[in-house]
């Protein structure tokens, strides 16, 4: 979403990008309202995600029918309704997954410049994004026993990423435990994979998103978990999360199966978190205490404490609407 502007991609079928103007919600009279695309971008025909630069109106598209699944980016600053095509990379292949923003990190030699953290299924990779024509790669790299390297967010310093592995538990690499890998992104031309924070569960990892000093996590079967951040230069994983509040919108099961919470977004100013289902569809939460500051938070009005149950805890549900999403297509 760029503005007032939505951005659609769709998988696992040949489909052009969908535009949609969202001031139409205005006319929402209280009756169904079907928002159908203004417009579409023909210039790919196939998306897997969309990321987008707010700073500079970038919008990237990722495991597209383009540039080997790479880098595609399109310019909507301009004209939000009717995106360009504006560069690409294919140099590492397939990218699942990308964050990218104007880097304010530690590593002053790329102040001010557009950076793509980009998850290519076997390593991290760091694209400089700046130039469309002539994006260059600036690091590439991997770990052990690596599953899936399928997505991640940057800390709010812009020092260490928190990542998700999606095949890892499924390929029996874990040890029946979920993973939530670390790395120091200090220097971007040589990324340290610091490692990774044992859950006592061993539902898959999907997709994480990083607000404040916390992280929410969506894990399919056990839905989704936050964890308040702590102290990452230790070298022990122990002190580098704690996990503080769960919502499990999955019953059955909390196994490494492709059920359950499939994302969610925290990112709403009322603090609601909205969860997608991929068997229950949509639920909207909300913490029972305060999150988003540097502060230890509370939960349910007592003490500070920590929950690593899987089941419904430190989350109030708000609504379970009956918006059924699609089948999994692809990782």
């Amino acid at each position: 979403m760029y503005g007032n502007t939505a951005y659609i991609g769709v998988d696992g079928t040949s489909h052009a990008m969908q535009v949609i103007d969202l001031t139409r919600l205005r006319n929402y009279s209280g009756t169904t309202l079907q928002l159908t695309s203004d417009s579409l971008f023909t210039g790919t025909s196939k998306i897997h995600t969309l990321a987008i630069n707010q700073d500079t109106g970038y919008l990237y598209a990722a495991g597209s029918n383009l540039a080997s699944g790479g880098i595609y980016s399109m310019n909507v600053k301009n004209n939000p309704g009717a995106p360009a095509f504006a560069g690409q990379f294919s140099s590492d292949g397939y990218t699942h997954e990308m964050q990218v923003v104007t880097y304010k990190g530690p590593d002053t030699r790329y102040s001010g410049k557009e950076i793509a953290f980009a998850y290519n299924t076997d390593t991290l990779t760091i694209v400089d994004v700046r130039n469309k024509s002539a994006m260059t790669q600036v690091s590439r790299t991997g770990y052990a026993d690596t599953g899936y390297v399928h997505q991640g967010w940057l800390t709010k310093d812009q020092r260490y990423i928190f990542s998700d592995d999606e095949l890892d538990e499924q390929n029996g690499l874990t040890g029946g435990h979920t993973r939530t890998h670390v790395w120091d992104v200090a220097d971007l031309t040589h990324p340290i994979y610091k490692g990774f924070w044992t859950h006592p569960g061993g539902s898959i990892d999907h997709n994480l998103y990083i607000k404040g000093n916390y992280v929410y996590e969506t894990n399919y079967t056990s839905g989704l978990h936050i964890f308040k951040i702590g102290n990452l230069a230790s070298n022990s994983p122990q002190d580098w999360m704690s996990e503080v509040a769960s919502f499990d919108t999955y019953v059955p099961d909390d196994g490494a199966t492709f059920n359950g919470a499939w994302n969610s977004y925290p990112y709403f100013p009322s603090g609601n978190i909205a969860i997608s289902d991929i068997n229950g569809g949509l639920f909207v939460v909300r913490p029972t205490f305060a999150l988003g500051t540097d502060r230890d938070v509370t939960i349910g009005g007592g003490a500070s404490q920590t929950s690593a149950v899987p089941e419904p805890a430190a989350l109030f549900a708000l609504t379970g609407a009956g918006l059924l999403l699609l089948r999994r297509r692809c990782a």
